[in-house]
């Protein structure tokens, strides 16, 4: 004859009461870390469930300042920093309309892109030797043939537009259905020849007024044009008749193969223009990033193209956050 454990069915300080007890520790711990971290922690926490926040609200201080602590983007993922961009959004966007024309002004002052942002007779005469941005490549003379290649002056001046938008072809906007909001805009950039047409139409829409061509582009994809004119040419009726701009006067080695589009589009009786960066625009536009902390060996086409429209546009869309809206007190994209 057996006798029964009273205890049997009982848990003291068994299994389950421990892992209670540690559940309950660990959450006590966090908590305490996470107010530890912040002492607004609590505070931030219902502020930031509130929606869209104040643009100069505690939170979105705190978020402006984690962009600015980025010192050199290159130490930074770009997606690190995307997200970053992204929490920003819970911002109320609001436009600072004496910071905006401040940093207009700015903008003309160490740019001009009314006057540079293209190379045109006005501003590049016949017989001028064009020292290229990279100044070890030297100089290019203009004669009498390349000199007719360019625009008498920028077909562009500035705030001439209204509402412009800028976007670039990595892919962030796939999902977003923003292409309606795109095609709506007065002006239309585009980043080296990103896809528009088909399935992507709905997400980034189709109208374009200047698409950018990278030479590096025409050299792996196209053969330097001196076999595929046809394909590359195709490619180009994707944007109907928008304007090409490359930057023959980045290097020597940009130059020929960014005047063979112009040729080709020549050849083929195309009616789209071919513009050419003017190197003195784009290295203003590189010092003057660089003096406000954007640490690059090249600034994007994407950062160029947004800085030459805040002169030629009152208002940008972007395809994504950037460092100008978000950090220098011109607001947030909403």
């Amino acid at each position: 004859m057996r006798y029964a454990d009273p205890s049997a069915n009982r848990d003291l300080l068994g299994n389950r009461t421990l892992l209670f007890i540690f559940i309950c520790a660990f959450a006590l711990v966090t908590l305490l870390q996470q107010i530890l971290y912040s002492r607004s922690y609590i505070k931030r926490y219902f502020e930031f469930y509130k929606g869209p926040l104040e643009f100069n609200s505690t939170r979105c201080l705190e978020l402006r300042q984690e962009i600015l602590d980025v010192k050199v983007l290159s130490m930074v993922k770009q997606s690190e920093l995307f997200d970053r961009w992204k929490r920003l959004q819970i911002c109320n966007w609001a436009m600072d309309t004496s910071e905006a024309n401040l940093f207009k002004s700015t903008l003309s002052k160490c740019c001009n892109a009314p006057g540079f942002l293209f190379t045109t007779q006005k501003n590049t005469p016949v017989e001028t030797n064009l020292r290229y941005e990279v100044v070890s490549s030297g100089f290019f003379h203009i004669n009498q043939e390349i000199f007719q290649m360019f625009p008498k002056e920028m077909p562009y001046y500035r705030s001439q537009f209204k509402k412009c938008a800028v976007v670039g072809n990595g892919g962030i906007l796939k999902n977003s259905g923003c292409g309606k909001e795109i095609n709506s805009a007065d002006f239309v950039f585009r980043c080296n020849l990103p896809p528009i047409s088909g399935e992507y139409a709905t997400d980034v829409g189709e109208k374009t007024d200047v698409v950018t061509v990278n030479p590096s582009i025409i050299i792996d994809r196209f053969h330097k044009l001196e076999k595929w004119r046809r394909p590359f040419f195709r490619v180009l009726q994707m944007y109907k008749n928008a304007s090409v701009l490359l930057p023959a006067f980045y290097t020597i080695r940009n130059t020929l193969v960014s005047f063979r589009v112009k040729y080709l589009l020549d050849d083929f009786g195309s009616p789209q223009q071919v513009y050419f960066f003017h190197p003195l625009y784009l290295l203003s536009v590189s010092r003057y990033w660089l003096n406000l902390g954007v640490r690059a060996k090249r600034i994007s086409s994407g950062l160029i193209l947004v800085t030459a429209a805040l002169e030629l546009c009152e208002e940008i869309f972007l395809e994504k956050p950037v460092l100008i809206w978000s950090v220098f007190g011109l607001g947030t994209m909403p």
